[in-house]
This record gives C-alpha cells, structure tokens and sequence, in this order.
C-alpha cells in the first residue's frame, strides 16, 4: 500500500514547480533575463493559484479527511502544468474547478463546525472561486487580483482567529472582527483599493491585539520563531493596507507594487515560514526540528522586500529590480533549509 506521504508529496512538489516557474515569471517582469513572454503573463496565478492554491488545499484535504477533497489541490497543480506550458484557457478552467472544490470543502467544514473561524475561511474560499471565474471570464489576471487577496488574507485570519481561542475570554473580540471584514470585503466587490486597504490596515491591528503571538513570542525555540515569522508579516500587512489606500480603481505603478509584494511576499510569505515547520509533519509526516538558521531565510526575505519597497517609493528600478532578485533568494532559501532539515532528521 502506498503510504499517505509518498501520495501527497506529488502535489506539493508541483505545487513547488508552480511556485518556482511564478519566481522566474516574476524576476523576468522585473527585467532579469529568464522567462519568457508567456510566463511572465501567468505570473500572479501561478504564485497564487498554482502555488498557495495547491498547498493550503492540500492542508484542507488532509484536514477535512475525505478523499474526494484532494481533487482541490490535484486541479490546481495540474492547472499550473498547463499555465507553465502555455495553455492558459485549459490551466484557468482546472484553477476554477480545483477552487470549486476548494469551497465546497470549505462548506462541509462550516457544516460540522459552525464557528466565525471557518466561516472566515468559507469567505476566503469562494473569493478564491470567484476571482478565477472573473478571470477565465475576462482573460486579465490584473481584475481578479483583489479577490485572490482576499482569499489569501481571509485564509490566514480565519486560521489565527482558531487560534485565539486559547487566549482569556474577551466579548468584544468577534464583534470588533465585523468591521474590518466588512471593509475588506467592500472593496472587493467595489473595486476600491482604498476601502480594501482601509480593511486590510484594521484587521491587522485585530489581528496584533487577539493573536496569540503576543504570549507566545516570550517563549523558546520554535514558538518564538513562529512568532516572530507572524508578527513581521503582520508590519508588512499593515504597510501594504496603508499604501493601498492611496491606489486608485485599475492602478498601476510603482506604488502598485510595492502595496501588492508587500502583502503577498512580506505578509503572506512571512506566514508559510513560519506555518512550515508546524504543518509538514501533520501533511508529510516528516519531523522538521527547530534550528536558529530558520532566521536566515527570514531576515533574507524582509530585507530584500525592504529593498524592493524602497526601490518603488523611490522609482529607481535598478534597486527595485535587486530586491526582487533577493527575494527570490530568500525563498531559495528557506526551501533548502526546509529540505535540509527534514532529511537530517529523517537520517537521525
């Protein structure tokens, strides 16, 4: 019998390639010279669809326990074959249905469990349904963007918001949630960066107040550095909120930029450091001990975001351009670690 590793290590190795192929796609927008027109043009879905997609509907699948939930993550990394192949129309509509999917898990989770939690993570599902529809529908990544945000976004609170459960009863922590949610959510379905970033800024500072990383950070070894991981991606949230209120319906630019890789490289990116080491032993099983060079990867990724962000603001695209590169480095980075790790323990 196969084991459950050797059947779901497939999906996330090509959700790897999806991610790896969204790097190279991203570097060569960016002006370094990789990637081919094509790719760069499926940049954005194939980080977040074919990559995020593919990991976070594993993890659901594994969760949720049905076999049927694991058609989420295998569509979404088929479909991301197909993005890299140059078959955009066959890719989106396999990214469509793997997100279907991916909702009606999301739905069976609220039936069993009705909390606010997986109701947040309902939401983030069907933005993710949602905006790959309006993409298959228009042909422009650039339209759906702000629903994949907020899957991506939804998905990481809804998974803290679980969490601060554990935290001393407190009646105003679900009722100071609404606010937020709803502005989020406006914006989505208005089109304005401005109510979405207005959203974005205040859930962050919910999310600083009820996350249970302010106790959690005074202690050792691998709490703390998850801790740490979420709390610097919690600053890069708040500043890509805080940017994206100066954007206008359809921006483009510099300001652009750095408002979107701030929330996807520094926010997003922040949190699958320092989610990794807790969830591949539940998806893997495989042991991923502690080791201070996790920071390395980190301070790699903050610091190359930094430079890039600076490189924006400041229109100077030779630094921009550096701090893109550095942040494909610093994700390099933490695989190798990642990988390291996990084979010396298994040597051990």
């Amino acid at each position: 019998m196969i084991s459950l590793t050797a059947r779901r290590l497939p999906l996330l190795m090509a959700g790897a390639v999806s991610l790896v192929a969204g790097i190279v796609a991203g570097e060569g927008r960016m002006g370094w010279p990789v990637g081919g027109a094509e790719l760069m043009l499926v940049h954005g879905p194939l980080m977040i669809c074919g990559f995020f997609g593919t990991v976070i509907g594993l993890e659901r699948a594994v969760a949720l326990g049905k076999l049927w939930g694991y058609g989420s993550p295998l569509a979404t990394a088929l479909g991301g074959m197909l993005l890299i192949a140059g078959y955009p129309q066959g890719g989106a509509i396999l990214l469509l249905f793997g997100s279907l999917t991916f909702a009606a898990m999301s739905l069976a989770v609220i039936i069993r469990q009705r909390e606010v939690f997986t109701t947040v993570l309902g939401l983030g599902g069907l933005t993710w349904a949602a905006g790959n529809l309006l993409w298959l529908a228009g042909g422009n990544a650039a339209d759906a963007v702000p629903l994949w945000a907020a899957f991506l976004v939804l998905t990481i609170a809804g998974e803290r918001l679980e969490l601060s459960r554990f935290l001393p009863p407190w009646r105003w922590r679900t009722p100071t949630l609404f606010p937020p949610l709803l502005l989020l959510l406006a914006g989505m379905v208005l089109g304005s960066w401005i109510l979405f970033g207005l959203g974005l800024a205040l859930l962050t500072l919910w999310s600083l107040v009820n996350d249970v990383v302010r106790r959690t950070i005074r202690q050792p070894g691998l709490t703390r550095y998850v801790a740490i991981c979420l709390l610097s991606g919690y600053f890069w949230a708040l500043a890509a909120g805080l940017m994206m209120t100066r954007l206008v319906p359809g921006a483009t630019g510099v300001l652009y930029d750095a408002a979107l890789h701030s929330l996807f490289v520094g926010f997003v990116f922040a949190m699958v450091y320092g989610h990794a080491p807790v969830i591949l032993p539940a998806v893997l099983r495989v042991a991923v001990p502690y080791k201070p060079v996790f920071y390395l990867p980190l301070f790699l990724l903050h610091a190359s975001l930094g430079l890039r962000v600076v490189g924006d603001l400041i229109d100077v695209h030779a630094v921009r351009q550096w701090g893109g590169l550095g942040n494909a480095v610093a994700i390099a980075a933490f695989i190798v670690t990642m990988l390291v790790t996990v084979l010396g323990a298994r040597k051990r």
